[in-house]
């Protein structure tokens, strides 16, 4: 794991833990036009997206980009999984792709042309203004968002994910999942601390029951349709037996074991704009290889075999 420290990488945490206590320093917002007063406003490939495909916040990004259609407008650099000594960087391997836009071999070099006074942590995702050279955001929930309705009038699919009749709902939801479920598994797979690992094991497993409850007799968390809601938990949920089971000790039962969990990932999973978002090799190689401090050996395990594609029968729920 690693974080910066008055401008240098410092190898003894972990980009993904840091959300456990992180506060995103960027946080503007990209506007439909120039009607609004911000700097960013809604452009064909001005904006450049910089992914992990091993992190779950950064799949967000993914996934919505996708379902909005907003391939040819916002192109996207995915780094290496392993994160080693210099963070994430563009190091050659199997599905990376490289900063097109600067003569830089880490993503913290990007930080720091942003801001050469840079002392904050390195995360993903990040979106790029190639205009200003300047990040406009690296909070996931924010670029969710402006994915959603910012790029509408360029041509994206006019479907909000997060409609007005719906928020509240959403929003709650989310409030729960994103502290029981999305920061729960690393609350347990970091602590060093017998009783804060049983407490947050414990919360998950009790929104994973409750979110058994509720897919029972819906086929989204909210609303008929798919919404923010369900994009957020599926991150969590797709790595979950691959890794949060073992790697982070959530081992009280596997996602297979619930059957409308595991049917509504499949549902997810086998939708246009999910499956193609998941790239396994990049997440167990990230957990496993990098995370040393859990697992020393660096030994990425073969299984499970997840069969996220196997039939399911949800499409009778509403």
């Amino acid at each position: 794991m690693g974080s910066l420290v008055k401008g240098q990488w410092r190898a003894d945490t972990n980009p993904q833990e840091d959300r456990l206590s992180l506060s995103s320093p960027f946080r503007s917002w990209i506007t439909p036009d120039l009607s609004v007063h911000s700097p960013f406003c809604a452009e064909v490939d001005r904006y450049h997206l910089y992914v992990s495909h091993a992190c779950p916040w950064a799949n967000r990004t993914m996934i919505m980009r996708a379902l909005k259609g907003l391939q040819s407008i916002i192109p996207v650099s995915v780094v290496n999984w392993h994160v080693g000594d210099r963070g994430w960087t563009f190091t050659r391997g199997p599905g990376v792709v490289p900063d097109p836009l600067h003569d830089i071999d880490t993503l913290y070099q990007l930080y720091q042309i942003a801001d050469a006074s840079f002392s904050g942590r390195v995360t993903v995702p990040v979106l790029w203004d190639k205009k200003l050279q300047a990040i406009v955001n690296n909070e996931s929930s924010d670029i969710v968002r402006m994915f959603n309705s910012s790029f509408d009038g360029l041509g994206a699919n006019p479907q909000s994910y997060y409609p007005r009749e719906w928020r509240a709902e959403i929003d709650d939801v989310n409030s729960r999942v994103q502290e029981t479920v999305n920061l729960g598994v690393y609350k347990a797979g970091f602590t060093t601390n017998q009783t804060s690992y049983e407490k947050a094991v414990t919360e998950l497993f009790e929104t994973l029951d409750w979110l058994e409850e509720r897919l029972k007799r819906r086929r989204y968390l909210v609303g008929t349709g798919i919404s923010e809601a369900d994009i957020r938990l599926f991150t969590t949920l797709v790595r979950f037996d691959a890794v949060y089971y073992g790697h982070f000790k959530c081992n009280c039962r596997p996602l297979k074991d619930y059957a409308a969990l595991s049917g509504y990932l499949c549902d997810l999973y086998q939708t246009p704009g999910f499956g193609e978002t998941v790239h396994f090799d990049h997440i167990k190689g990230h957990y496993y290889e990098s995370q040393r401090a859990i697992n020393p050996s660096g030994i990425v395990p073969l299984g499970p075999v997840l069969q996220l594609d196997r039939p399911h029968h949800r499409n009778d729920l509403s």
